[in-house]
């Protein structure tokens, strides 16, 4: 039977407090970066799409690529200022989002808007036409709809969350998993912001996605831990951590492999549409396996030694462990051989 990484001893909590600094690092980056986009895009620190903001989007296809300025000015004429518009993969492809007017009838609009945009480029660019590709049109109530039950539906996949953690687990093994579930969701959204990605329906599944992903591979990991820690052996805490770790490489290794190969597929081939998605989900590929291992192996330790349990005959293994962890970390005193 093939078999990679086995019987592995890498000490991943050593480097426990580098990961910790460049993770804060890169979550205070990506609030800036929101803060940033808030004041540049009037208070719209997400880039929503018209799903959840309302209004319109179309594609805008050119036979050559177009200058930008002719583009936004045309949109700015008919009668859209402050619309997004931005390329669509291929420079000459443009993607427009406008917001819908008073009175205007939603089912029509996008197509009438394109159609208008488009006899503006006409005159502006009559060597190259443009011609109306994807569009859609949302109301501003069914946007607004669509962003409350899209809250709602991760505030539920959350507390359906804390509610299996803590039949699961005790719960320090629980509260550790929660932490490292919130800190995916702040690193996910540091990673919107950097991008700029487009926030539609399919990037808030790709988030629910993402929270699921991350929690098993934690709860595989606390799983271990537990088991070795029944099995009342003479280690750290730390050392028990470490050895769950290895000995859950292998499965670890082979299903984000895996899970990140599809995910690239998807990002290479799939089109401009899915790429959001997909760039979530291998970006929740990384992020769920360092929180995994890096937050929620951490927090525990820190969980543990800042409330000991009880020595039972139930958690004789962990007390003994915990206590194994502190006379390794006690100094030495001087002149002892």
């Amino acid at each position: 039977m093939f078999r990679i990484l086995h019987d592995t001893k890498y000490d991943f909590i050593k480097y426990w407090k580098t990961a910790a600094t460049g993770t804060i690092a890169f979550i205070i980056l990506g609030m800036i970066l929101l803060g940033v986009h808030a004041a540049r895009h009037n208070g719209h620190a997400l880039n929503y799409s018209v799903e959840f903001t309302g209004g319109s989007t179309m594609q805008l296809q050119f036979a050559k690529a177009p200058p930008a300025d002719a583009v936004r000015n045309a949109v700015d004429q008919a009668g859209y200022a402050g619309a997004e518009v931005t390329t669509f993969g291929d420079p000459k492809d443009f993607l427009v989002k406008v917001q819908a007017k008073e009175g205007a009838a939603t089912a029509v609009n996008a197509d009438s808007v394109g159609a208008e945009i488009a006899r503006i480029l006409a005159v502006r660019l009559p060597d190259n036409p443009a011609k109306i590709g994807r569009t859609e049109s949302v109301g501003a109530s069914v946007g607004n709809e669509l962003t409350t039950k899209a809250i709602t539906a991760i505030l539920i996949s959350f507390i359906v969350t804390l509610i299996y953690l803590a039949i699961r687990f005790e719960w320090r093994f629980g509260l550790a998993a929660t932490i490292a579930t919130m800190h995916d969701i702040l690193t996910t959204m540091a990673f919107l912001a950097m991008m700029r990605l487009e926030i539609s329906l399919t990037v808030v599944a790709a988030l629910l996605t993402v929270i699921g992903y991350s929690l098993n591979d934690t709860i595989i990991i606390f799983d271990r831990v537990r088991e070795n820690l029944k099995k009342q052996r003479k280690e750290s805490l730390r050392d028990v951590l470490n050895r769950s770790i290895n000995e859950t490489l292998p499965r670890s290794v082979l299903t984000h492999v895996t899970v990140f190969a599809a995910t690239m597929a998807l990002l290479i081939f799939a089109g401009e549409v899915i790429r959001p998605f997909s760039w979530i989900m291998a970006f929740g590929v990384f992020t769920g396996t360092f929180s995994s291992i890096y937050v929620a192996g951490a927090i525990l330790l820190w969980i543990e030694r800042k409330w000991p349990r009880t020595t039972t005959p139930e958690n004789k293994g962990a007390a003994r462990a915990l206590s194994e962890g502190r006379k390794r970390e006690r100094p030495t005193p001087v002149g002892t051989p």
